[in-house]
């Protein structure tokens, strides 16, 4: 069964739903009277849910990374620096780049290159 749904606790709904919508090309779903936003990428992947926190929940104190698949990690954030979002160093791994940011909340989020690695895949 595979994975559809992530749900980000958020402090400003619309202030998330404007990040993941500018900055990694989500549409905006809302229904009346549904106090969840529903995040879609038109390219498919996961569908991100953005939940009103409680008021005891710290931010950016969540174990969870959102890692957005992007073949151009440099030229990725670099592009997005324009806009205002602001990774840090690029870092290489086994064949593949990545860099970190938070969003609104202080979720870390990742573009990374794995998936477009040429390293094979070993099912173990």
């Amino acid at each position: 069964m595979p994975l559809n749904r992530i749900t980000l606790y958020t402090r400003d709904i619309n202030e998330s739903a404007r990040f993941y919508e500018t900055h990694f090309g989500f549409e905006v779903f809302r229904e009346d009277g549904d106090r969840i936003v529903e995040l879609v990428h038109p390219d498919g992947g996961a569908r991100l849910m953005l939940h009103p926190a409680a008021k005891s929940l710290k931010r950016g104190q969540v174990l969870v990374k959102l890692g957005f698949d992007v073949e151009d990690v440099a030229g990725f954030c670099a592009a997005r620096a324009e806009e205002g979002l602001v990774f840090g160093p690029l870092h290489k791994a086994d064949g593949y780049v990545f860099a970190n940011a938070k969003d609104p909340d202080q979720n870390t989020i990742s573009v990374t290159s794995r998936a477009f690695r040429e390293t094979p895949r070993i099912k173990t």
